[in-house]
């Protein structure tokens, strides 16, 4: 098993992004698939090396990384030092880190013995898994799509962040980061970017749109992203694979840090449907 991580990609006039890249070294003809994290996350979250570990071993060669206003840092990945680029995140910002992500991954494996760049899929956790909507919408790149936990509608999300009208008086709103109690920033620029992009960013658009596989992967325990939200994504694009996974919460019932050496029962079965599903 090849494995790099923190790879660092440097962008002209814009945030450098993290990334990680798994793959077996005598495995011929291996498909590309891509990670996007969700909201609040980041490429090292809880079981997610596990994971990717799992699915390069099946012959699959996956590579992860952080959005570059995620609030990381290329000295600390994991938690949220740097929250003023938190703040200034959006989802065209994500959108386009992913398509520059999808443009190093094929420079990259371009003359790689191993390593098939004409197959490229893309998976997404949560918020992620809305913006892999996107973006394998409007990517003719993109030969498969898998969404974890996925939202189905960025606008009511915007939308109930908090009062508009105060938002834009004070520039900014607070969200409570459970986890490392921080107080995180959304400027207003969040919201003024949504409306601007509004119709690039809708995902029920997206999804009547999409002609390649789409398996969609939710827990019926889901209390972050009810499961609601995946028979949508299905009746929208009624081609596409719905999995549901008993007795699965949003993240698959693992947490951070996860100090176990094996993946939940939940998450091993989503990482055995991807496998399957990349496989057919």
């Amino acid at each position: 098993m090849q494995i790099d991580k923190n790879f660092i990609l440097n962008r002209a006039d814009k945030k450098p992004i993290l990334i990680d890249t798994f793959y077996t070294e005598n495995t011929p003809k291996q498909p590309i698939i891509i990670f996007c994290h969700g909201y609040k996350g980041f490429k090292d979250w809880g079981a997610w090396n596990l994971m990717s570990k799992s699915i390069a071993d099946s012959g699959i060669c996956f590579v992860k990384f952080n959005f570059s206003h995620n609030g990381g840092t290329m000295e600390n990945p994991i938690d949220f030092p740097d929250l003023e680029a938190f703040g200034n995140n959006n989802y065209t910002k994500e959108l386009n880190d992913l398509g520059d992500i999808i443009d190093w991954t094929e420079e990259t494996f371009k003359n790689h013995p191993n390593v098939d760049t004409n197959h490229i899929s893309l998976i997404g956790h949560s918020r992620g898994g809305g913006i892999a909507i996107l973006k394998a919408a409007e990517d003719s790149r993109i030969s498969n799509l898998t969404t974890l936990a996925s939202v189905c509608d960025f606008g009511k999300r915007t939308a109930t962040i908090g009062d508009i009208e105060t938002w834009k008086k004070d520039g900014v709103k607070y969200i409570l980061n459970g986890r490392t109690k921080q107080q995180m920033p959304h400027y207003y620029q969040f919201y003024k970017d949504f409306k601007a992009n509004e119709e690039r960013l809708n995902i029920e658009t997206a999804e009547k749109r999409i002609k390649i596989p789409h398996l969609i992967i939710h827990g019926d325990s889901d209390t972050s992203v009810t499961i609601d939200e995946a028979y949508a994504l299905h009746q929208w694009n009624p081609n596409s694979e719905l999995k549901i996974i008993r007795d699965a919460d949003h993240v698959f019932n693992v947490k951070h840090p996860w100090k176990k050496e094996k993946l939940s029962p939940e998450l091993q079965k989503v990482t055995d449907t991807i496998i399957d599903f990349l496989k057919k």
